[in-house]
């Protein structure tokens, strides 16, 4: 790029670079032709090409998750951003660091309300730490620098720049501008550690919540060492964004989804520790029963909340309660070899079977996923990904983004047939980059989870026409078929022992495989 006549897009691709952005991925339209010269330009940022804008947010949630740095999207205009929002709700909820540019209408043209004028930054606010519209050339670098830095400050989220066509086009005067340091997080107050201390004393009537980003590394060593020390119970959120897991690694229970299951689990803690979350709560209200599932009268105490040091509040707790025995941490299970019809336990067992070393796990499997995490606690060390914010579609492009971020492991992504309908697009992404990828569909044929919730709200008796509303029959989803037409091998497998063949031969490959596993 020529520094003399470097337009602002440059400064914007140049300044990204600077900081660190390595992967971009776009789905851009007419108001970012710019944008993408200059990304095409590129010294080290490489673009990845989504077909879908919730596919382009969903994968670089699932890049940040495991890279640990920022990934960018590029976006068109308002419906663009509005497109990914779903995925960037769920990547508000894992923290996930990610640098939104999103065109818009050159800043002559706002004020002629053409078909595709809108409010971006209302659309970004829900989901956006950091919102900012670069309105000249000359703003851009510096706006540039501060995204980066506001997707890593406390407690980690999304900055959106919001970029105008003729601020691309312009030249910049000011060019490129220098990294900035993210705001380091919070260490925890000692009072808030004395008093986590005096929570934990009580033994068995306490327990440690632990979420991002105390589910790998040293911080979970620490909690898991802190509750050895303690007697107290060691949980985890429902849904993490990133769970360290296998043989040799702490074993830690995680609250159900289901809010008596909650209650249930709970049962007895007389004391909670939260290590960066908050106290568990029903994921919706049902009619007759309570939102809050900390057990009535419990002490509620805050060791360190979202956005505070996690790991630093763990080390100082760890050393006033002292060593204590060795943690409880998974031992290795090999589940036997099912035979017969496929159901997802027999699915999970297989899963566990074959997953290699170092794999990591998109997990978007909703009522048929639960097998899985089951049998593979004992399996070879990975990493677990999960649906943190709920909503649906995120499976398959938080796996394209993993994959990118980590090209030399292999990446499972268990996915209900429902869903990946959302997202389905990213195959074509999984192919056109050859990731290593290999796709898990249960294929149920209907929203099975929304069965469940219809019995458990209360609703009236259901008819068929109500019931017909969570069937995905009539016609059956070909996956096989679309995944071909996307560029992808497929098999469908109905018995154990097809899906055992086809997982062991994926798990020896490279490259994207999808595998329908139809459930009777």
């Amino acid at each position: 790029m020529s520094e003399i006549a470097m337009t602002g897009a440059e400064a914007l691709v140049k300044t990204l670079e600077n900081a660190g952005v390595e992967r971009c991925f776009t789905n851009p339209g007419t108001s970012e032709m710019h944008a993408v010269a200059a990304i095409g330009r590129a010294e080290t940022m490489k673009a990845t090409l989504c077909l879908f804008e919730g596919v382009a947010t969903g994968a670089a949630d699932g890049y940040a998750r495991i890279a640990g740095k920022p990934a960018c999207t590029l976006l068109h205009l308002g419906p663009g951003l509005a497109n990914g929002l779903a995925n960037l709700h769920n990547a508000k909820r894992a923290r996930s660091p990610i640098v939104n540019i999103v065109g818009d209408h050159a800043v002559s043209h706002r004020t002629l309300d053409a078909p595709l004028a809108s409010d971006i930054a209302g659309f970004a606010k829900p989901v956006s730490q950091w919102i900012k519209s670069a309105d000249t050339a000359d703003e851009v670098g510096q706006a540039a620098a501060e995204a980066v830095a506001a997707s890593q400050n406390a407690p980690g989220g999304i900055a959106t720049l919001i970029l105008p066509a003729d601020t691309a086009w312009n030249p910049s005067s000011t060019g490129p501008a220098a990294p900035i340091a993210p705001t380091p997080f919070a260490a925890p107050a000692d009072s808030a550690v004395e008093a986590a201390r005096a929570a934990l004393a009580h033994g068995e009537s306490a327990a440690l919540l632990l979420s991002d980003p105390a589910m790998t590394g040293e911080a979970l060593e620490l909690a898991a060492n802190i509750a050895a020390a303690t007697g107290a119970r060691l949980y985890c959120d429902t849904f993490v964004g990133l769970m360290a897991r296998g043989v040799g690694r702490p074993f830690v229970r995680r609250l159900p989804y289901f809010a008596e299951a909650v209650e249930e689990e709970l049962k007895g803690v007389r004391h909670l520790v939260l290590v960066s979350t908050k106290a568990p709560v029903a994921f919706f209200a049902y009619p007759g029963r309570r939102g809050e599932l900390t057990p009535e009268g419990a002490e509620v105490v805050t060791l360190a909340a979202p956005g505070e040091d996690a790991l630093a509040g763990l080390r100082a707790l760890a050393a006033v309660v002292g060593k204590g025995p060795a943690p409880v941490r998974a031992l290795p299970i090999t589940p036997g070899l099912p035979s017969g019809p496929l159901d997802p336990m027999k699915v999970g067992a297989i899963v566990a079977r074959h997953l290699p070393e170092g794999a990591i796990v998109s997990d978007e499997g909703a009522t048929s996923g639960a097998g899985s995490f089951v049998h593979t606690a004992g399996a070879a060390p990975h990493d677990w990904l999960q649906l943190t914010g709920g909503s649906i579609g995120q499976g398959l492009p938080v796996g394209v983004g993993a994959a990118t971020a980590a090209p030399d492991r292999k990446v499972v992504c268990l996915e209900g047939d429902g869903s990946a309908m959302y997202t389905i697009q990213s195959l074509w992404t999984a192919a056109r980059e050859n990731l290593d990828m290999t796709v898990v569909i249960f294929a149920n044929r209907s929203y099975a989870i929304l069965k469940i919730e219809m019995m458990r709200t209360g609703a009236q008796n259901p008819g068929p026409a109500t019931l017909a509303m969570f069937d995905l029959s009539r016609p059956d989803i070909g996956f096989v078929d679309l995944a071909r037409g996307l560029g992808v091998e497929a098999v469908s497998c109905e018995t154990a022992e097809q899906f055992n063949s086809a997982f062991s031969g994926a798990m020896k490959r490279r490259g994207p495989f999808l595998i329908e596993a139809v459930m009777p």
